[in-house]
């Protein structure tokens, strides 16, 4: 099996947590499916062969799910959609918090029957949960996004950032509807890309959760300065080039998304990221807007039904268990026009 062509450089991993350090870090899970599409393989890159199952409130599934839209691989690749709340009631071996399917909805915690048209039953092999596809491969792992192989009945991989990277290695050949398909690793690129993923997925994607479930104060608090000083450094990037790499929309862009589409809605309140909201950066979203409203295949996936997943999954399963309401026009906000500058602080300009 082909295996070179993994994304290095980054420790990015979508499996669960595995618990807090005893610092009080936050500390992600290892994802433990990483095998690859191509010619080497036995994975071979086909129209109509592979199936993608993802929960949209994970940003690890939104940034696979972003990428298959604007690749156009929408019809290729089928897609089975996960209800954002996880089981409560144990199953036959007593695990909860499982990744469940729930087409019909489901009555949530805050007593609300909730559901969501984007959410499918499991159309491969008939599943409730998750955790029962990885029993059958005997995989202990119970982690989504899963890139499945439906010819071998095998998981490719359930590692975010390789399914980003093999899925525009292999559009053309998957079957993709466009007529010119955007490379989102392109060679001149390649080494920016990768620095940028880097300190992006440190201190943002996975900066976030550090500060959101951290267990010590000193922990959250490092967390949390390194999140915005990040934040400053793209608004600094953005004001002179348009993407994250430079002129062109790359993987880089379709990974740091996610996160900042959850920042002013979810990520503010539920994980204390509260220095700030995204529109008092202007570069930054300006940056958001053109990715909404310029690139093909991301309005698709930044709707405010995919937000009322985010605020179900963050908010539907901690605290209260009720989910806001607000704020009032998300996403809309980010492409229409509104000017969101009349907040009590000032916007930050650098």
């Amino acid at each position: 099996i082909q295996m070179s062509s993994k994304v290095s450089g980054t420790s990015d991993t979508d499996g669960p947590p595995s618990g807090i350090s005893p610092s009080g870090e936050f500390i992600r899970g290892i994802s433990t499916c990483r095998e690859w599409i191509g010619p080497d393989s036995i994975h071979i890159a086909e129209t109509d062969r592979y199936h993608l199952y993802v929960g949209i409130n994970c940003p690890w599934c939104h940034r696979v799910i972003l990428a298959r839209a604007v690749l156009g691989l929408q019809s290729s690749i089928t897609m089975d959609v996960c209800f954002p709340s996880r089981t409560d009631e144990p199953d036959d071996k007593g695990r909860v918090g499982l990744w469940q399917f729930a087409p019909n909805g489901i009555t949530c915690r805050n007593n609300r029957h909730t559901t969501f048209p984007e959410c499918t039953s499991d159309t491969v092999f008939g599943k409730s949960t998750i955790v029962e596809i990885y029993d059958d491969l005997g995989i202990e792992q119970k982690s989504v996004p899963i890139l499945l192989d439906k010819k071998t009945r095998t998981i490719v991989s359930n590692e975010s950032a390789d399914i980003v990277r093999m899925l525009s290695e292999n559009a053309r050949a998957l079957g993709s509807s466009l007529s010119t398909v955007p490379d989102l690793y392109p060679t001149a690129l390649q080494k920016t890309i990768d620095e940028s993923n880097e300190w992006i997925y440190h201190t943002i994607n996975n900066g976030a959760y550090k500060a959101g479930f951290t267990g010590s104060q000193d922990a959250y608090e490092d967390a949390y300065e390194k999140y915005f000083s990040s934040l400053d450094r793209l608004n600094v990037l953005f004001a002179t080039q348009q993407f994250v790499a430079g002129d062109v929309v790359t993987e880089a862009d379709i990974r740091l998304f996610p996160t900042l589409f959850r920042h002013d809605p979810v990520y503010y309140s539920r994980f204390k990221l509260s220095r700030a909201k995204l529109f008092e950066y202007p570069h930054i979203w300006r940056w958001m807007g053109t990715m909404i409203a310029s690139v093909p295949g991301v309005q698709e996936c930044a709707t405010k039904s995919i937000l009322q997943h985010c605020k179900q999954g963050y908010f539907g399963r901690t605290g209260s268990n009720t989910i806001p309401v607000g704020p009032e026009g998300y996403p809309e906000c980010i492409t229409d026009g509104t000017d969101m500058t009349q907040s009590k602080r000032p916007r930050i300009d650098t």
